[in-house]
């Protein structure tokens, strides 16, 4: 099976915090941040990228964000016609909180948003690990299928 290289996009109207991963080791690490939709094109082209992970903003209240959400659409709308990878959505609630509580100090730190990429990524990685490891059957890990399998003893009460 060929190895898949995705991307993790925290966009923000004023950075796009970028993350990578690959599909066999699945995690996903901060790579950098972009100010333009042209850096990012160029990022998915240089890294080789097989599938982009986009965080969608959506309130606490689970609803879309109106002003914010015409911007992002704009933003994604350009992105699909610019490259030729698939583009996969995941809820980014709080992913640039949680990037904020990751953070190192200053010096060496990745930035929020790469962080919040990162996030992003690892959760659509988690979401789908059971999706695309042939080990796995309904979320059960089943390389070790004597144990699985083993005829369980009931007794009567």
């Amino acid at each position: 099976m060929k190895l898949k290289n995705y991307l993790g996009i925290d966009w923000g109207e004023k950075r796009i915090g970028l993350a990578l991963a690959d599909s066999e080791i699945k995690i996903a690490v901060p790579f950098k941040t972009v100010s333009s939709i042209n850096e990012v094109v160029e990022v998915i082209k240089e890294e080789e990228i097989d599938m982009a992970v986009i965080g969608k903003p959506i309130s606490i209240m689970n609803q879309e964000l109106r002003i914010t959400n015409q911007k992002y659409n704009n933003f994604v709308s350009k992105l699909e016609k610019e490259i030729k990878v698939p583009i996969k959505f995941i809820d980014e609630r709080l992913s640039s909180k949680a990037a904020d509580a990751l953070s190192g100090d200053k010096k060496t730190k990745a930035s929020r948003d790469a962080i919040a990429a990162m996030i992003i990524l690892q959760a659509y990685l988690d979401k789908n690990k059971y999706l695309t490891d042939s080990r796995y059957i309904y979320g059960r890990n089943l390389s070790n299928k004597n144990n699985y399998f083993k005829q369980k003893t009931f007794s009567r009460v």
